[in-house]
């Protein structure tokens, strides 16, 4: 049996953005998940800025929660830029804490 989507957004929430030390849902940054029949998961994230200096590291960690799923073999993930993140996208608290809106 294959992940669900909420399955990984589950995993993915265990990923903490060090700068701002929120995890990467809470703050709107992933935009789909999936896992295919084959066990392989497909991540479309975003970053807060496209100067993130830790850009291949939170990729590399969001790859690793997501194959500690049963059911998950492999993950793939598809950096992309639109649309561009804002504070609006994150969770309410994140908002608060960021002094945004």
């Amino acid at each position: 049996m294959s992940a669900t989507k909420d399955d990984i957004y589950a995993a993915i929430a265990t990923v903490i953005d060090p700068e701002v030390g929120f995890n990467l849902v809470a703050m709107g940054l992933i935009y789909d998940a999936s896992c295919n029949e084959e066990k392989g998961a497909k991540v479309t994230m975003t970053l807060s800025t496209k100067a993130c200096p830790l850009h291949q590291m939170i990729v590399t960690w969001v790859k690793e929660a997501v194959t500690k799923i049963d059911g998950v073999d492999s993950c793939e993930v598809e950096l992309v830029w639109e649309p561009p993140w804002n504070i609006s996208m994150a969770d309410e608290d994140v908002i608060k804490a960021l002094g945004g809106m």
